[in-house]
Formats: C-alpha cells, structure tokens, sequence
C-alpha cells in the first residue's frame, strides 16, 4: 500500500529526499510533523524486508533495521537555508517519539539530494480511481471509470499541490461534506468555503453535491493555479471561485466551512472561522492526529461550537462542528 501527501512545491532545483523508516503506528504522527516543518511531499509504502545491500547507494548513518513490520515515509525538502533547521528538528521529533512509545523500534532515516524531480510523474504513479465515499469517486484525468448508478464524479490533476482524497483526513472530509449536503436541507442557500484548497477537491465535492456557492482560498500560488484546472475540468467554475488570499482577509459569511489543514493551524485560524460562519453553520475541520485531540477540544467546543460528529480513521481526526444560534 502507498499514499501520496504532498503541498505545492517549485519543480526546479535541488532537493533533499528523506527515507523515515518507522514503526507503523508511527507513521502518521511522522507525516504531519515533516509536513509543518515545510515537506512539499512525502509518500508512504511499506518497508519489505531488506539485505543491507540494499541501501548501499544511499549515505545513511543508519541502517534501516531487517522488519516487514516497518514501513517508509519518503519526504522531500527543498534544499535551501532552513535545510540545517528542519534535519535537527525531525531527529528532536524523533528522539521525543522514542520516549512516548519505548515500547516500539525508534525511527531512523536516511538522506540523499535529489535534482530536478519530475513531480507531475512522481503522483501519476500513486494516483489511481478511488471511491472516498458512498457516492464520491476521484479519478485523475489520466485514467478511465465508468461511474453507475449516483456516483459523483471529480476528476483531479494533481499536479504539485495537496490533495487527491488518498489521504484519509481528505477522505473523512468528503464523508462530512456528503453527510451534511445531502441530509440537512435546513440551508436553502448553501454558501461553502474551503480553506487550504490545495487541488480544489473539496471545493469541487461540494458544487457537485448542490452548493449554490462555493470559495476555496489558498495562499499557496501554485495550488492556486492547480486548483482553478481542476475546476474548469469538472465543469463547475461557474459556481466555484478560487481565490489567492487569507481567510483572515475575508468578509462574507458562510454556512459551511471546510479546513483540512494541520492542529496547529487551524487553532490559529479559529477567530477567523468563528466571524465568517453563519449561526447553525457547520465547520469541518480535519488534517489532526490523535496526539492533538486535547488542544482541538480545548479551543473549537465550547461557547462558539458544539461537536455534531467525529469521524476517525486510524490516527486521524475530522470533527464536523456546528455553530450555536439556531439555522443559518
């Protein structure tokens, strides 16, 4: 089995390639934690077992130990200032991992720098047809499927930027949106935000469940630019806008917002979740692993928010929040 992570990323240049080789019950905690210290992508497989002969191309200053019960989490950092930063700040990660779970093989990895990686062939080799929910199929542009019955359709060209719904906060994500679209015909004008838009898939999920309206924002130039692709090819820019801005920029309201982004930024962005959804609005939030449960729960359900659901999936959390003061 392997997942594709990935955020966009400049396709010129040198780039540090990273080989984590972990337990599996590590694995998650591993691919958000490179993901806030600035990984453009990083894909999950499992590890085989392995000759030391293996590796014998790649400096390592650490074999990686002869288990199938490991898998590898292969990152790419771009090769710039921070590079220094980032390695010291993994094996600190590590090492604290190490403590928490002594009971499991400590993580090692190996580096290598990398020139010119050819993204755009790197995610069509993970990148298959895949159902994420009942009725939600995503299919890359590159491949056939024949849709029966209700299936809904997105066709994504991923490109640099995050997003394909491999990934289970995507996932549980497009659960929550078809839940709400489809069940609660409370909001008979349905305006959607979607932060962190990376692909525009989730933005696209909910104009072909019936949104009226629907912004994706992004800070990310590129994703941006992704996005906006993969709008026109589902058909559906002309009720999808694609913006490059912060949400804190924002004034409209709205009567669903969805944020798959990380813990630690979506407790930033609460104020601004908060102003922007309308009373009896629902806010999807996903992208959180189960170690940062306490500090969602200590920030989002209280006097603003009430949990309406909690879908997980190993690791991950994706809360669909409601907004207290009645129908929007």
């Amino acid at each position: 089995m392997s997942e594709l992570h990935g955020k966009a990323g400049e396709k010129k240049g040198d780039w540090l390639k990273i080989e984590l080789s972990a337990p599996a019950e590590m694995i998650d905690a591993l691919t958000n934690f490179v993901t806030e210290i600035g990984a453009q992508g990083a894909f999950q497989e499992s590890l085989e077992p392995q000759s030391s002969n293996d590796f014998s191309e790649t400096v390592s200053e650490n074999a990686f130990p002869e288990t199938a019960s490991r898998e590898i989490l292969k990152v790419f950092f771009p090769f710039d200032s921070h590079m220094d930063a980032r390695l010291a700040a993994l094996q600190t990660y590590i090492d604290s991992l190490a403590e928490i779970f002594p009971e499991l093989e400590k993580p090692c990895f190996r580096k290598e720098i990398i020139r010119d990686p050819d993204w755009g062939e790197a995610w069509k080799k993970f990148f298959k047809p895949i159902r994420v929910s009942r009725e939600i199929v995503i299919k890359p542009t590159w491949e056939r499927f024949s849709p029966s019955g209700r299936d809904i359709v997105i066709e994504i060209d991923p490109g640099m930027a995050f997003g394909t719904g491999q990934h289970a906060s995507t996932r549980m994500c497009l659960e929550a949106i078809e839940d709400i679209l489809l069940k609660d015909r409370s909001v008979e004008r349905r305006h959607v935000l979607d932060v962190g838009t990376g692909t525009g898939i989730l933005g696209i999920a909910c104009a072909k469940l019936d949104a009226e309206k629907v912004l994706c924002v992004d800070i990310d130039k590129k994703a941006v630019e992704i996005a906006r692709e993969n709008v026109k090819i589902n058909q559906v820019d002309d009720r999808v806008e694609i913006r490059d801005c912060d949400v804190a920029t924002l004034t409209e309201s709205f009567h669903l917002i969805v944020a798959n982004l990380t813990a630690k930024m979506l407790i930033k962005l609460r104020p601004h979740l908060i102003r922007r959804l309308l009373p009896g609005g629902y806010l999807v939030i996903s992208g959180i692993i189960e170690q940062n449960r306490p500090d969602i729960e200590s920030h989002f359900p209280g006097d603003s928010f009430t949990i309406h659901r909690l879908i997980t999936e190993k690791e991950w959390l994706c809360y669909v929040l409601r907004k207290e003061g009645g129908r929007p």
